[in-house]
């Protein structure tokens, strides 16, 4: 009869360490951190990549964000409406995109932007404060530069996966994939670069491949706004 007690005891013991062990698993699963991930466009509006961009992104429920250069809007505002429209968030990538002028001076940079920006709210009505700098931050963003762009309300977002699609459009669809889904496991969100001149058309075939893959690790997509932390690179002194 004692050693009846006793068998049941222990099953009883047995049963509660199991749920207590079931509850934490469940407990520390859930208190994990979001994994956030913003997928990103520039030199934007073109006439046919664009739009083929965004049909995949509705099709597929995803937001992204455009970072638009203003010389291009000209005669491709129904696109600037349409990216405004379908809730996907809006940055600007300077007006010319020429290295050599956007450069020549920290007042030429923001001149640019804020050019952009006007360009932008006088055709959606929406006052864009997100930049990003052609070829990214790196080596141009100093604290002088970075303190004037904060004056003017100007936020800075580089990134940290990159389909190398910029540079080399002409990567087959599968290195693009590849490409966007290899990124360091220690970022606590990721920011991908793509590109929507008239020649990404195999980024256009790569990004639901690369849409699947980060839905499929549990990934949540989300748009760029005035919310978002800045994120970019070293500082140079």
């Amino acid at each position: 009869m004692k050693k009846s007690k006793f068998l049941i005891l222990c099953l009883i013991l047995m049963n509660c360490i199991f749920l207590f062990k079931l509850n934490y698993i469940k407990a520390t699963s859930d208190s994990s951190p979001p994994k956030n991930i913003y997928l990103t466009f520039d030199d934007g509006p073109t006439y046919i990549i664009t739009n083929k961009l965004l049909n995949i992104l509705s099709e597929k429920g995803v937001k992204a964000t455009f970072f638009i250069v203003g010389k291009e809007i000209e005669g491709k505002e129904d696109i600037l409406k349409r990216i405004y429209a379908e809730g996907h968030s809006i940055g600007l990538h300077t007006y010319s995109h020429n290295f050599k002028q956007i450069y020549k001076s920290d007042e030429i940079f923001i001149e640019e932007m804020l050019k952009t920006q006007a360009k932008i709210k006088e055709i959606t009505g929406f006052t864009s404060n997100l930049i990003r700098f052609p070829g990214g931050s790196s080596k141009r963003l100093n604290l002088r530069l970075l303190d004037k762009l904060h004056e003017h309300n100007l936020k800075i977002y580089d990134w940290n996966v990159n389909l190398c699609d910029g540079v080399n459009p002409n990567l087959t669809t599968n290195q693009l994939f590849v490409n966007g889904t290899k990124h360091n496991t220690k970022y606590s969100r990721l920011i991908i670069l793509m590109h929507c001149n008239f020649n990404n058309i195999n980024t256009v075939n790569a990004l639901p491949k690369i849409i699947d893959h980060y839905k499929n690790l549990g990934y949540e997509f989300k748009v760029i706004d005035e919310n978002t932390k800045e994120y970019y690179y070293r500082l140079k002194k």
